[in-house]
């Protein structure tokens, strides 16, 4: 299996066929108001309530909430036939070569307080893998907000994608859902290589992952090459820490900011072998040290107002692919205790706090077949 972040993903096309809720009669892994319940941890059923806050979603990765109030999703998309065999570096079979779309497909919504989604812009890139891999799609990873201001950042992009002449890049999205060019990554990534790349299954335009806002920067994790960089806004890359350099090919995906430093998670390749990820510090002069291990496949990290991390998984790790209705969130205090709040989750990408205090969660993130099935997950967690 191969083992980057899409790829890893595309361990999912294994378990697409055979999806089964994590709740009675939810079609293909979806939640539905009736069986919200059984995702509540026994121990956390008294603090914790679970809702389904939107749906219609194509593929939802990473999610913000903007200075309206409005929860803003980035979406994957509808992936594309385009193909770019032979006019550059492709990804190599099974998961190679990709077919794309330049526009249309990839997008981005806004989501109004009562779960009604309507569209920011749809003049996005799409792309999807090898059918041998199910088709997987990957468009937009993640939003963020700096001060009224959208920014995108695109991870189905590039000529290697099936995407020629639209890089993976970080974008400002202007009025009328325009997007603009703000810093290519593409290029970045090619003419400034981390030490350890992935050997037998490189992403020649990276497949990046989570941004988040800090201060007037943007700081985002790619899992391929292995790497979290600062953005500016105008359009200066500074590489914070390249990861590969002392983990290895560990797949990093969810970036956090606390106390002052980053925290960042990660998938970690497949098969899955459980307890296998973990959570890092690293400093903003890039110093890298592991601060938590015996984690499987994360894909969020959040704090709460309380100094408390919040961790997301993807799967279990009780079977060695990713198995939809094994999703999780775990609680991690001060001592390192760690308390399963949810689980039951359906392929879950990403999660956010709202300012409401309730965690929002992207569900059936990956693998679905792109109709609108994917949610969101609205998590009150009481105390």
């Amino acid at each position: 299996m191969k083992t980057r972040i899409a790829s890893a993903a595309s361990a999912l096309a294994l378990a697409v066929a055979a999806i089964v809720s994590p709740v009675q009669a939810a079609p293909r892994g979806q939640v539905t108001p009736q069986g919200i319940a059984s995702l509540v941890e026994p121990q956390a059923a008294e603090a914790v309530t679970v809702s389904v806050f939107a749906t219609g979603l194509y593929n939802p990765r990473g999610l913000k909430f903007g200075p309206d109030g409005y929860l803003y999703v980035a979406e994957g998309g509808r992936g594309g036939t385009h193909s770019t065999a032979g006019k550059c570096e492709q990804v190599i079979p099974a998961v190679g070569p990709y077919t794309g779309s330049y526009s249309g497909s990839g997008r981005i919504s806004r989501i109004d307080p009562q779960g009604v989604r309507t569209t920011v812009t749809k003049q996005l890139p799409s792309s999807q893998t090898s059918a041998d891999l199910g088709s997987l799609i990957s468009g937009v990873g993640d939003v963020a907000f700096i001060g009224n201001t959208l920014y995108a950042i695109l991870a189905g992009a590039g000529c290697s994608h099936g995407v020629d002449g639209r890089d993976n890049a970080v974008l400002r999205i202007k009025a009328g859902g325009v997007p603009g060019l703000v810093a290519n990554l593409s290029e970045y990534q090619k003419s400034h290589p981390v030490q350890n790349p992935p050997a037998g299954d490189f992403e020649p335009d990276g497949t990046w992952y989570s941004m988040i806002a800090v201060g007037n920067s943007l700081f985002a994790v790619e899992p391929n090459h292995g790497e979290l960089v600062q953005v500016t806004t105008d359009g200066q890359i500074h590489r914070i820490a390249d990861i590969s350099a002392s983990q290895g090919h560990i797949v990093p995906t969810a970036v956090a900011v606390h106390n002052g430093n980053f925290f960042v998670g990660n998938l970690n390749t497949f098969p899955i072998v459980k307890g296998s990820s973990k959570i890092l510090r690293v400093t903003p002069a890039g110093q890298v040290t592991t601060v938590i291990g015996g984690l499987t496949t994360v894909l969020g990290l959040q704090f709460d107002s309380q100094d408390r991390m919040y961790v997301l998984q993807m799967s279990s790790g009780d079977d060695p692919n990713p198995t939809p209705g094994t999703g999780s969130i775990l609680r991690i205090d001060h001592s390192g205790a760690r308390e399963t709040i949810v689980s039951g989750l359906s392929l879950p990408t990403a999660m956010t706090f709202g300012p409401d205090g309730d965690l929002y969660v992207s569900n059936l993130g990956f693998g679905a077949p792109p109709v609108g099935l994917g949610q969101v997950l609205r998590i009150h967690l009481g105390n």
